[in-house]
Parts: C-alpha cells; sequence; structure tokens
C-alpha cells in the first residue's frame, strides 16, 4: 500500500512537471504532436481493454482516426482563428465510413456488428472526448488555452487527492462497490472540497483574468463543483470498462498508475464540459 503510493507520488510530480514545463515552456508546433501522442496511447489502451474481453475492433483504423481527428481539429482551429468548423463533422462523417468499408471485404468475422461498434465506440471515447484538449487549446488563444488546461488538470487531480484521503479517514458508505469498492460518498464530499479551493485558489492567483476570458467567483465555484462530479463519473466509467474487461490497469505504462488511460479518466468527460461553459459563460 505504502510502496504503490509513493509510486503514485513520484510518477505524479512528474507528469505535473511535464505539465507545467509543457504549459509554459513548450513551442507551439509541439503542442499537436504532444496532443496526438496521448490520444494514440489513450486510443491504442482502450482498443486493449476491448481485446481482453474478447470483443473485436479495428484498432488501427481507430487509432488513426484519432489522431486524424485531433490534427484537423487544431489545423483548423488555428486557420479559422478559434471559429467553429465543420471540417470536424466531415471528418466523424469518413471516419463512420471507413470502420464499414473496412468491415466489407472480412469473410471470415463472425461478429460484425460487434467490430463495428466497439470501433466507433473507442474512438467516440478516447479520441472524440479527448479532442476537447484540442479546442481548449484552439479555441481562444495560446496564453488562454494552455491555462485553461493546467486550471482544468489541476482542479480535477486535486480533487483526486482530496477523495483519496478522506475517504481513507472517514469513508464508511459506499459509492457504488459493484464498479469501484474503493469510492465513498465521504470521498466524494472531499473531492468536491479540493476542487472548489483549488478553483478558487487559481482564481485568485490569477486575478480572474485568463487572457481574454473572465473567471469571475461564482465561475470558480460552479466549476469547481462540476468538474469534480464529472471527474468522478469518468473514472467510475473506466473502472466499468476495466472490470468488464478483467483487468486492473489499462496498462503499466506509469509507474504506481497504470496506463495513459488511467490517468486520463478523469478528465475525459471534464475537458467537453469545461469548453462548453467557457463557450457559453466566459467568453
Amino acid at each position: 500500500m505504502q510502496q504503490t503510493l509513493r509510486q503514485r507520488l513520484q510518477s505524479g510530480f512528474l507528469i505535473g512537471g511535464a505539465l507545467i514545463a509543457g504549459v509554459f515552456w513548450l513551442p507551439t508546433p509541439w503542442v499537436v504532436v504532444a496532443l496526438m501522442a496521448v490520444c494514440g496511447l489513450a486510443l491504442w489502451e482502450f482498443y486493449g481493454l476491448l481485446s481482453a474481453a474478447n470483443i473485436p475492433a479495428f484498432r488501427y483504423v481507430g487509432v488513426f482516426s484519432g489522431l486524424a481527428l485531433v490534427a484537423t481539429t487544431w489545423f483548423s482551429l488555428r486557420a479559422s482563428g478559434g471559429a467553429p468548423s465543420d471540417l470536424e463533422w466531415i471528418l466523424l462523417f469518413l471516419v463512420t465510413c471507413a470502420v464499414f468499408l473496412r468491415q466489407f471485404p472480412q469473410k471470415n468475422n463472425p461478429r460484425p456488428l460487434e467490430t463495428v461498434a466497439s470501433t466507433l465506440f473507442g474512438f467516440m471515447y478516447a479520441g472524440y472526448l479527448f479532442n476537447f484538449f484540442t479546442k481548449l487549446l484552439t479555441a481562444w488563444g495560446d496564453a488562454e488555452g494552455r491555462l485553461l488546461v493546467l486550471y482544468l488538470v489541476l482542479v480535477v487531480k486535486f480533487s483526486d487527492v482530496g477523495a483519496y484521503f478522506v475517504g481513507c479517514s472517514f469513508g464508511r458508505h459506499k459509492l457504488f462497490p459493484r464498479i469501484s469498492p474503493a469510492k465513498s460518498w465521504e470521498g466524494l464530499c472531499g473531492a468536491i472540497l479540493a476542487g472548489v479551493v483549488v478553483s478558487l485558489l487559481f482564481r485568485t492567483i490569477s486575478g480572474g483574468q485568463l487572457g481574454m476570458l473572465t473567471m469571475h467567483v461564482w465561475d470558480a465555484l460552479i466549476l469547481g463543483v462540476l468538474l469534480v462530479v464529472l471527474g468522478i463519473f469518468g473514472d467510475l466509467t473506466e473502472s466499468l470498462f476495466k472490470r468488464a474487461a478483467g483487468v486492473k490497469d489499462s496498462s503499466r505504462m506509469i509507474l504506481g498508475m497504470g496506463g495513459v488511460l488511467d490517468v486520463l479518466d478523469s478528465l475525459l468527460f471534464t475537458a467537453p464540459a469545461l469548453y462548453t461553459y467557457v463557450r457559453l459563460f466566459m467568453k
């Protein structure tokens, strides 16, 4: 237990350092490369979960489609100055067609329905949801996008810390024991408290100004709760997938944490939520 916690802390500090370095010093052209690398790894691991569950899928088609989505969104939004582009919807249509075309020549696949459905599902879950990081980074400006991503990761990941320590100390009532036996309602309260505190601190330190975006106190309060709840929802979702696949982690790439998808799970539903909130209320 202590060794696992120490490994998680070591990996957490390394990932946190890489995030901060990326936010403040990574040259803009390399940002899309980093996004595509993380997206590709997450998709590869998700299709690995399907394989462990004996569910067929076109892994290479799904991974390539996710990479194409990130690249298309990045360049189209930068070319349009952050204005929404129809290219994303066109690509979604082309990806759907590509999956069916890949299925047509297969003569000995007894499970075509599962193959098509699981490939598209993986693309939507680990590709489409992740692509909102691309939108956050490009929809308003380079500085604004990086600060938004930093804010998102800080709130969600520190809420994980709050949930862990409060849950370990006071957790008595299980949240969804069938999916994740370790999570408790007390841990959820600790996560929300930690998330709101970090959100308010970030707003205070930044003065409420994220470039041309303004974050008011009520924005920090609402987002502090919303992002934490959706982060736990994302964590539970991946736990459900891993339980169905009969595995503990999506991979062993990150010491003490598992795989890239294990790190991203609590962020996949929060990135779309933050993007939508900023679009509607903070622009």
